[in-house]
C-alpha cells in the first residue's frame, strides 16, 4: 500500500470524523479509499461513453397516476435487453418504490435511465451506475458444464 499525508483545517476534519463515525468506518484510510473510488468511478463514467455498466436506477411513484404502469412497463419491455431484475415495495397507501438492475453499454443505460425518470408522475428518481471492463470470452470444462460466457471486472 502507499501511504500519503494530508492536512485538514479543524473545521473540516471534524466534519470529516462524523461522517466515518455517522458511515461507521474502522479509520479515515478506508472512508478516504472509498472516496477516491467514488470520485475515480465518476470521472471514468465522464470520459468512457461507450463502456459498459452495472446499475440500479430507482424511483418513487404513486401507484395511481394515469397510465404510468403502463408507460413505465412498455419503456422496461422496449429495454429488455438492459433489464436484469426488478423489485417493487408499497411505501403505503398510494406510493411504491421500484428498482431496476440494469447491464449494458453506459449510453444506452443512461438514456433509458433519463427517458424512464423523465415520465409524468415519477419522483425522486435516482440512478446509480457501477462501471465494468468486458473481460473476453473463455470456456469452462468440468465435468458438468460446458458454457461459454462473459466474466466483468469492476474498473477501478
Amino acid at each position: 500500500m502507499k501511504r500519503f499525508t494530508i492536512s485538514l483545517d479543524a473545521a473540516l476534519g471534524a466534519a470529516f470524523d462524523r461522517w466515518i463515525s455517522r458511515r461507521r468506518y474502522r479509520n479515515r484510510s478506508e472512508a478516504v479509499r472509498d472516496l477516491i473510488r467514488q470520485e475515480l468511478e465518476t470521472s471514468h463514467q465522464a470520459r468512457e461513453a461507450h463502456g459498459h455498466c452495472v446499475a440500479t436506477l430507482s424511483w418513487v411513484y404513486n401507484y395511481r397516476e394515469r397510465e404510468l404502469a403502463r408507460r413505465v412497463m412498455e419503456l422496461q419491455h422496449a429495454h429488455h435487453d438492459l433489464t436484469v431484475a426488478t423489485m417493487q415495495v408499497h411505501l403505503d397507501h398510494e406510493y411504491c418504490l421500484e428498482t431496476i438492475t440494469l447491464r449494458g453499454a453506459a449510453a444506452r443505460v443512461r438514456r433509458f435511465a433519463d427517458r424512464l425518470l423523465a415520465e409524468p408522475g415519477i419522483h425522486h428518481g435516482r440512478i446509480n451506475v457501477i462501471s465494468i471492463d468486458l473481460h473476453s470470452q473463455h470456456r469452462h470444462e468440468d465435468a458438468d458444464r460446458h458454457d461459454t460466457h462473459m466474466h466483468m471486472k469492476p474498473v477501478v
